[in-house]
């Protein structure tokens, strides 16, 4: 200040200041600035130009008043069916036969279980799924809001019955591969079917049954067709393979009809063999059996069934690593001397076989933590008896209580 007080002492008398008003602030100098608001008591007030008002959220709260539900309870008794349902919703009915007056079609929606009584007021539950829980979070974020919203909706995805029921589950099966004691000795089995094949030879076979010796790993490959029955495969078998070796001791197979029959189990009572069946849809056996189909399958193409088993049968097996002969004839003098040795190594070679198996399932597989109560839903895969287009049917029913585990 002292410094613009000396420069301007020569123009003094002949200089005016004259103050020019900005674009803000409109006062000329600190004397003249009121510590004052802009408000009308100003002498300096200057009006301000209204800014235009953007909503940034808006809350509806609507109540509706207790006039309003007595006025729908009052309703159900013009409506026959409406009337029928207080009364059977009711936890005191015991009349069941009320059903019977139903129309049709509300009928089979209270056979569905889809109408609830809350506080004397019908409640429907619709059939219809949510997307994804994703999807259902962003739909309720943009038209309600509540306390808990979020947790709430995502509780009612993860207990959607409709959404259960209807969704395929990606999930690996359930169960860990099963050791399967080692054979003592030939001819403890496994059998299986190929069918679905091209009518071939004489007889138009169209089928292949599987025979492979879990000692030895030596496949009997044996043509028939695929309507064959208990009566056909026995004599059958009876015939063209056991005449040639002997009779078997286990057989592991599927849960065929054939092989659950009454004459083909009280036959292998009779014959001392003890039948191994899989467990229905969780075969966590070692699977040989599906293992030498496949093979077969990719083999057949281009051979015939009895070249192909005479010379599958000159290979040496990856996980034995021996002759089939040693384990066939095991009385044979020439082998006798290093029978011991070989029975040894060739055990070691297949519990290493199928511990490396075994490593590879359990590590995509695991065991049920199934507790009793619990409730589970059950796979239609394999029911015959819905009514509903194959491909439309829900994946699953239930839920169902575990009243007891095997």
């Amino acid at each position: 200040m002292l410094r613009w007080q000396i420069a301007i002492e020569e123009y003094r008398g002949n200089m005016t200041i004259v103050h020019k008003a900005g674009k803000i602030h409109k006062n000329s100098d600190g004397l003249r600035r009121w510590a004052l608001a802009n408000t009308p008591d100003n002498p300096d007030y200057v009006p301000l130009e209204a800014e235009p008002q953007i909503p940034i959220g808006g809350i509806n709260i609507t109540d509706i008043g207790t006039e309003f539900f007595e006025e729908v309870r009052e309703s159900y008794k013009q409506d026959k069916n409406c009337h029928i349902l207080t009364s059977l919703l009711d936890k005191d009915c015991q009349d069941t036969s009320l059903v019977k007056a139903l129309d049709e079609l509300w009928k089979n929606s209270y056979s569905e279980g889809r109408f609830q009584l809350f506080d004397g007021i019908i409640y429907h539950r619709t059939k219809h799924s949510c997307l994804s829980e994703d999807r259902t979070l962003e739909k309720v974020k943009n038209c309600a809001w509540w306390p808990s919203w979020r947790k709430e909706t995502i509780e009612h995805c993860h207990t959607c019955d409709t959404c259960h029921n209807a969704n395929r589950s990606t999930a690996k099966k359930f169960g860990l591969m099963i050791h399967i004691q080692e054979p003592k000795s030939p001819w403890e089995v496994h059998m299986d079917w190929i069918t679905s094949l091209p009518p071939s030879g004489d007889r138009s076979y169209n089928a292949c049954l599987v025979i492979l010796d879990r000692n030895s790993r030596t496949p009997i490959l044996l043509p028939c067709h695929k309507d064959y029955t208990a009566m056909d495969t026995a004599p059958n078998l009876w015939s063209r393979v056991i005449s040639h070796t002997e009779l078997f001791k286990n057989i592991i197979s599927d849960r065929d009809p054939k092989l659950k029959s009454s004459l083909w189990t009280n036959l292998h009572r009779f014959f001392g063999t003890k039948l191994s069946f899989s467990t229905a849809y969780h075969p966590q056996t070692d699977g040989l059996a599906e293992r030498m189909i496949q093979t077969v399958e990719d083999m057949i193409r281009s051979q015939t069934l009895a070249i192909l088993e005479k010379g599958w049968n000159l290979r040496l097996p990856e996980d034995t690593l021996r002759s089939d002969l040693i384990d066939i004839h095991p009385t044979d003098p020439i082998f006798k001397v290093i029978l011991d040795k070989v029975k040894h190594h060739a055990k070691q070679s297949m519990n290493d076989a199928f511990e490396y198996a075994k490593q590879k399932w359990d590590k995509t597989h695991k065991v049920p933590d199934f507790k009793i109560g619990d409730l589970v839903l059950v796979s239609t895969f394999n029911f015959n008896n819905i009514k509903d287009p194959k491909k439309l049917k829900d994946s699953y029913v239930g839920a169902f209580v575990i009243v007891a585990l095997n």
